[in-house]
């Protein structure tokens, strides 16, 4: 059985039905996506690269070492870096770019596009889980900088995002960092808009997950018989989504029936915003002793930089 069979076969067996957000991004998922981040109400790309684009010599100002690792999980395509990167290549003597991500074709594109924005630049590419992959580079010489952009941390529990950035700890050495993109606590209605865009192209990101499920595991979801809905609690500065079943119905995967009720949910995904202190908070808990945050102007999205 393959892990996309299984990991989905598995939650939906559970009583709170539920698909893992990683599966959203097949290529017509990943399309889709892209429209969600030129959305005007979906604001954290364009803050993050004013952040990578004005904080950048701030940021890098706390670097002394001249040849440092540069390593991007999560790489995608590599675009928003190209200006940071510049900076990063003009401050210091011989850094290296180590773009790492699941999908090997993304990182051709994004080693060309790197490469030809700036061509001295050093780059090596790793595809794969950097879960696994990252004992490629534990042995480097380097000092390292370890990126985890575009608020992904959000996508963990509060008690995951911890454990996950006790493995980012783990793997650096002492006086080494982490810069990480985090969406920060706002008014709510801000982000309620940006996970309910009327266009409704978050609703089709959704929507194509259970099209994906029809196409690659021969499911039978009717996509007209489902809707997505998308809650934000501001206490716990959760984003939630999910996907809604509109009348009772059988659904058949593997040869197996998964019974819902009408307006039962399937949760899909979450999107936690965090405020500076629950980050301080964390950093502390999971062994970093020393970090600064750089914000955008509306203070909607902070690149935090975490020394061990």
């Amino acid at each position: 059985m393959n892990n996309f069979l299984q990991d989905v076969t598995e939650s939906l067996a559970k009583s709170h039905k539920s698909i893992p957000s990683k599966y959203f991004y097949d290529e017509k998922g990943s399309r889709i996506f892209q429209e969600i981040m030129t959305l005007e109400a979906y604001y954290l790309p364009r803050c993050e690269m004013e952040i990578l684009e004005q904080s950048a010599a701030a940021i890098l100002s706390h670097f002394n070492d001249q040849n440092m690792d540069f390593i991007d999980l999560g790489a995608g395509d590599g675009s928003k870096m190209i200006s940071f990167l510049r900076q990063v290549h003009h401050k210091l003597n011989a850094p290296s770019y180590i773009p790492m991500d699941i999908s090997p074709e993304i990182l051709k594109v994004n080693q060309n596009l790197i490469q030809n924005a700036i061509p001295n630049l050093d780059i090596l590419a790793i595809p794969g889980d950097y879960f696994v992959s990252t004992h490629q580079i534990k042995q480097r010489p380097n000092p390292m900088v370890v990126m985890y952009m575009g608020s992904n941390i959000g996508n963990f529990r509060l008690e995951e995002a911890v454990e996950f950035l006790r493995f980012i700890n783990d793997f650096l050495n002492k006086g080494d960092f982490l810069l990480m993109g985090v969406d920060l606590k706002k008014d709510p209605s801000t982000i309620q808009a940006a996970y309910n865009d009327k266009e409704g192209v978050t609703k089709k990101f959704n929507l194509n997950l259970l099209e994906r499920i029809n196409r690659e595991l021969g499911a039978n979801f009717n996509l007209d018989l489902f809707d997505h809905y998308g809650t934000y609690n501001p206490s716990s500065g959760e984003a939630q989504s999910y996907l809604i079943s509109l009348e009772e119905q059988l659904i058949s995967i593997a040869e197996k029936k998964y019974h819902f009720e009408k307006f039962e949910t399937i949760h899909t995904e979450i999107s936690r915003k965090f405020s500076l202190v629950e980050l301080n908070d964390m950093g502390h808990e999971s062994g970093f002793t020393w970090n600064k945050h750089f914000l955008d102007s509306k203070a909607f999205f902070s690149l935090s930089l975490f020394r061990k």
